[in-house]
């Protein structure tokens, strides 16, 4: 029987000499995922060399045995799979790999092509092994490239390592293995993900019974479908909903979950799923890491904002009136799970306010991000999918490198230290996001003139934020002393000093920055 459609199998596809069986292998390391290659399987089920085998049972024979091996592959379930560079050339199996999983095509450049396979021939059937070889090869790309072509994923290995490669596959699969704490687990983007979140738990072992947390904004929407996958995955789940928006982040929400933990009787061994924007997430988080010194959860983020940021690096907790997140833990998720079709109900304002924590991943470590951002509202509403995933890849990579903060992951608060203060001062009336943009724009101006930036940035920034319909100045109205206040009490401070993350220009930044000054005069600037 072959497997269902599967977010944890990958394959990947292309001409000789694209880089396959490397792309793939390396892959499979990243995801800790099984790894297969169908042309080592072929030659180890048949006891010789592929060349040895076109030899005796000619293409025909070769490519019976590949489809042997593909429905072997197919079985599996999971993996990173390189097939060979006419394994889907055949109508039937192409449409039996796309059923069960996802395919990236690879190409490169003719030139390219040839150098890699210079040292290659004779290995290589279809190629042969005489000096006419360029001219098979260019013959065969040419029959080939309407089918090559029409795979919606692709990318050219051309200009790539290995290494910078597999990254790109990761990105354009959306899929992601995410280490730190003393624990790893998986991200990924699916369209329609929610739909499969009931299988996806079990091919990770997560067991039940299960508490689905959300908000009253989101429940209504999501919590049905959600629901019903996992009861048809043979889930218990019981539904706790909370009221929405920030101010209702606090520990006594936590308390009311905890409440509602024990009476579904939910024990070690059951898991939380946070189904919502950054609170729901923070909020369940926090409270599945206290709840009986600790039970596992999965974030299941419906917001941009929460997609790009507040979703990844288990960063858990709750505000106290002073000053947001003054309370939490690192509790890593079991699994998060970015469906971007949940995206389609969200209300505009929410929408754009997640772009300013796209614009700062983009402006921290992502130039063509940050470009498309400068291109305006609807250039990045055009394909929300690859947004998500270009700003999930930016996080992930600072916490794979600092999943503690204690060093370069702090560069994630990148406006978040101007920005929080004006979120609390404004009673929370701000969305955090929109909070950000200003953090952003007011940030940028203290680096431009502590001569940490290089001049014209906050223009540019200021630019940006405003092309996406997003706040960029402090509200006139703002409470002075509230704003004082929570900045003197954010979390990433130390030894009484305030401490920022600075851009120096887009793709470079300073943390651990102390500024000596009068802070109200950054109501101003």
């Amino acid at each position: 029987m072959i497997a269902s459609k599967s977010e944890t199998l990958y394959f990947i596809y292309g001409p000789p000499g694209s880089g396959k069986s490397t792309l793939a292998r390396r892959l499979a390391g990243l995801l800790d995922l099984p790894f297969m290659d169908l042309d080592e399987q072929i030659q180890a089920s048949a006891g010789m060399p592929i060349p040895a085998i076109f030899d005796r049972e000619g293409e025909r024979g070769f490519r019976q045995r590949e489809r042997v091996a593909l429905e072997a592959a197919l079985q599996s379930g999971r993996g990173v799979v390189a097939l060979g560079g006419g394994a889907l050339l055949d109508p039937t199996s192409r449409s039996l790999v796309e059923s069960a999983g996802r395919v990236l095509c690879l190409r490169a450049e003719r030139e390219t092509l040839f150098e890699r396979l210079g040292q290659e021939v004779g290995t290589r059937p279809l190629l042969g092994e005489d000096a006419g070889w360029r001219e098979r090869l260019d013959a065969l790309l040419a029959v080939r490239a309407a089918q090559y072509h029409s795979f919606p994923l692709s990318l050219d290995t051309s200009a790539l390592n290995p290494e910078e490669a597999a990254r790109q596959a990761q990105l354009k699969f959306g899929a992601w293995r995410v280490s730190g704490m003393g624990a790893a687990y998986d991200v990924r983007v699916v369209q329609g993900g929610l739909d499969a979140l009931g299988s996806m738990l079990r091919a990770r072992g997560l067991e039940g019974p299960l508490a689905l947390v959300s908000d009253s904004q989101v429940a209504p929407l999501y919590a049905e479908k959600v629901e019903a996958a996992l009861k048809a995955a043979g889930y218990a789940v019981q539904r706790v909903v909370i009221p929405a928006g920030e101010e209702h982040k606090t520990l006594e929400t936590v308390s009311h979950l905890w409440e509602a933990f024990l009476a579904a009787r939910l024990d070690r061994r059951s898991t939380v799923l946070a189904l919502g924007g950054g609170v729901v997430g923070d909020l369940a988080g926090f409270a599945a890491a206290v709840y009986l010194r600790g039970v596992r959860w999965v974030a299941l983020p419906t917001t941009l904002l929460a997609m790009a940021d507040a979703s990844l690096g288990g960063k858990t907790g709750a505000d106290l009136p002073q000053g947001k997140n003054l309370i939490g833990a690192f509790h890593p998720p079991a699994l998060v799970l970015s469906d971007p079709a949940t995206l389609s109900t969200l209300p505009e304002a929410e929408l754009r306010s997640g772009m300013a924590e796209v614009v700062q991943h983009g402006q921290l470590a992502d130039q063509a991000l940050f470009a498309r951002a400068e291109g305006g509202w609807e250039a990045m509403r055009a394909n929300l999918d690859e947004t998500v995933r270009r700003a999930m890849a930016v996080k992930i990579a600072f916490i794979q490198a600092d999943p503690y903060e204690k060093n370069i992951r702090a560069a994630l608060n990148l406006g978040h230290t101007v920005g929080h203060a004006v979120e609390v001062a404004s009673g929370y009336r701000l969305r955090h996001g929109e909070a950000v943009a200003i953090g952003l724009r007011v940030e940028a101006r203290l680096a431009e003139a502590l001569g940490v930036a290089e001049a014209g940035l906050s223009g540019r920034i200021e630019a940006c934020l405003r092309g996406l319909g997003l706040p960029t100045r402090i509200p006139e109205e703002i409470d002075r002393e509230g704003f004082l206040r929570a900045l003197r009490v954010d979390k990433k401070n130390a030894a009484g000093q305030v401490r920022f993350a600075l851009p120096e220009r887009v793709g470079a930044y300073r943390v651990g920055v102390t500024v000596e000054m009068d802070f109200s005069e950054l109501l101003t600037i």
